[in-house]
């Protein structure tokens, strides 16, 4: 039976080699492929990042926003689950050396007065800085995990003289707090919005489309649903679009099982198209990432006549690609292109990040000069799509190659780049120094680069640089949120640090973040045992006293016994007194006594 299983893996290898051939026998060889010749792999990674394009790095090149509104779901479909959940509260990026000491200034008293809400109000009133829509949104930004500290300043700022909130600042405010799960608190903006004192609303769709992702984040479908309704109360269409946002949510956050029966239930008023199916596809293949649910829904428009188009391709190819299936991400590339569908940034994007995972390099480079050549020039998460492949199989020199060549192309890496580089570091001073480069690059790390680089350094057990990066995440501006905290207890705790994890853990809730209750119960099993074993311990102690204070009475009666063989009558009464008097303050201390 394993001679059988044997040859028929290894005639299913055949197939695919084979037909990954025929299909591949219209590419064209470009330069490209002189730039991946296979190399051995240093034993040292620190030798591969050591000359990661050293004259780039001394001239930054200005970061560049090439993510255009319609890739959010691209990076071969993946990035789309893990986009920052804070699109409404971002900063300004402010280049005004002033702008940026007085947001350092407020959120400085803003940390250091985050257990004492009166001391907090009191030196915000003092600090003497002049607010601007500017400086609001970039203190938000910076504290926007913890949202009592934000909303204090919030409402400060709001009635400083000469100053009113925007749409901008509201929209920043309403999503700190709907992500904190504070929905209350951000209906009463949403009220105060609307310009019952004024006259003008500030209200718009968008408002609206905040707490439903709110909503949907927290997987409240049924408040997510009712709040699209509202668009009535507040006099906005409820068009086919509307619809569609709202499906968009629910998908963003894995609720696609509720988009999809929402989409069948309200077809009589929002009719099925091709934009409402491929939401759902997109949801099951790059949120969900189930390949059978995606073909289920893929018969679905096949079976009710919907046409699919280069957006269905590109989501169906992107699951395939992520789930490892080479053959048929190739198999969908060269049917849409016989039936007439040109392939867009997303398909190609798709397909270069299948060829870079099954290790076909030189077939992804040559890939890219083919999209080029039809006009559809790379950009960073084409790049992407090619280096996080090369990286995850260990082929650094592959990856240092793309990257080079993407910074001559004046593409400047996302994020996303450098942490497919920080995954397969293995030291503390090659991580440090990368870090130190993607700064001088002009990016910044975030909440996901520290939360990846925390696990890292609790896994190797390097609990200094756990609290190096901790530190420094508040020097920066960044407020840990429930996220961090969560990765930073659990490396505490599985490293012994069990006092620190639980100083960590109320630090957290303190903050008003959500708990996580499987950290809870062990930290509530911890302290049990622990006030168990420093009752046992309080005991032992206690009985060791008794034990020796024991010995010592019966030592002493002993030698009196010992002397009293060779005295007169009347010092042996005496002694006998004493002896009496002696056992009387032991009773009364408590100590059992030894009777002669």
């Amino acid at each position: 039976m394993q001679g059988i299983r044997t040859i028929r893996c290894n005639l299913s290898r055949f197939v695919i080699l084979a037909r990954t051939h025929l299909i591949f026998s219209h590419f064209e060889p470009t330069h490209f492929a002189n730039l991946t010749v296979e190399r051995p792999l240093s034993s040292k990674f620190s030798t591969a990042f050591s000359s990661f394009s050293t004259s780039s790095l001394e001239t930054p090149i200005t970061p560049k926003h090439l993510k255009e509104p319609e890739e959010c779901s691209s990076d071969n479909g993946s990035d789309m689950e893990n986009d920052d959940d804070d699109d409404d509260v971002r900063g300004l990026n402010l280049s005004d050396d002033g702008l940026l000491q007085d947001a350092k200034t407020i959120v400085n008293i803003l940390q250091e007065s985050s257990d004492n809400r009166v001391e907090m109000k009191s030196k915000i009133e003092q600090c003497g800085v002049k607010v601007s829509q500017e400086l609001v949104l970039e203190v938000l930004s910076r504290v926007r995990n913890d949202w009592e500290a934000a909303f204090t300043f919030f409402l400060w700022a709001a009635r400083q003289p000469g100053y009113a909130h925007s749409v901008r600042e509201y929209h920043s405010m309403i999503s700190i707090l709907g992500k904190m799960r504070k929905f209350d608190t951000a209906w009463v903006l949403i009220d105060e919005m609307r310009g019952v004192k004024t006259g003008v609303s500030l209200v718009t769709p968008q408002t609206l489309l905040i707490m439903i992702r709110k909503y949907c984040a927290v997987h409240d479908v049924g408040r997510a649903i009712n709040t699209f309704y509202a668009y009535k109360r507040f006099k906005f269409d409820m068009g086919i679009e509307e619809f569609q946002s709202l499906l968009s949510a629910l998908c963003r956050y894995k609720n696609v099982q509720d988009a999809e029966q929402l989409m069948y239930c309200n077809k009589a008023v929002f009719p099925l198209n091709t934009k409402s199916f491929n939401i759902v596809l997109n949801g099951w293949c790059n949120l969900i990432g189930s390949p059978r649910e995606s073909e289920r829904v893929w018969r679905e428009m096949s079976k009710r006549g919907i046409r699919f188009d280069v957006v269905s391709y590109a989501s169906m190819m992107s699951c395939y690609s992520k789930a490892g299936s080479l053959y048929r991400v190739l198999r969908l590339y060269k049917q849409m292109k016989k039936i007439g569908i040109e392939p867009d940034r997303k398909v190609y994007n798709a397909v270069i990040h299948a060829l870079a995972k099954g290790r076909l390099v030189n077939e992804a480079f040559n890939l890219m000069k083919t999209m080029e050549e039809k006009g559809v020039a790379p950009n960073i998460v084409t790049y992407n799509s090619l280096i996080k492949p090369l990286c995850r199989a260990r082929k650094v020199e592959e990856a240092k190659g793309a990257f080079d060549d993407m910074l001559k192309r004046c593409i400047s890496p996302t994020i996303r780049t450098y942490h497919a580089f920080l995954r397969i570091l293995r030291t503390g001073e090659e991580v440090f120094a990368l870090l130190e480069k993607m700064r001088k690059m002009g990016c910044q790390p975030i909440n996901d680069t520290y939360i990846m680089l925390i696990r890292k350094f609790c896994r190797w057990r390097q609990l200094e640089n756990v609290f190096k990066l901790w530190d420094e995440m508040s020097e920066n501006g960044i407020s840990p949120d429930r996220s961090s905290y969560i990765v930073l207890i659990h490396g505490l705790f599985l490293n012994g640090e069990l006092d620190a994890a639980h100083k960590y853990y109320t630090e957290m809730k303190e903050k008003q973040l959500l708990p996580e209750p499987k950290i809870d119960e062990m930290l509530q099993t911890w302290l049990s045992n622990k006030q168990i074993a420093e009752g046992q311990t309080t005991e032992s102690r206690s009985n060791q006293c008794q034990t020796t204070e024991l010995r010592s009475n019966q030592l002493d009666c002993s030698q009196s016994r010992e002397q009293t063989r060779g005295i007169p009558r009347r010092s042996h009464e005496r002694n006998f007194i004493r002896q009496a008097e002696t056992r009387k303050v032991v009773r009364e201390r408590g100590f059992s006594f030894w009777e002669p």
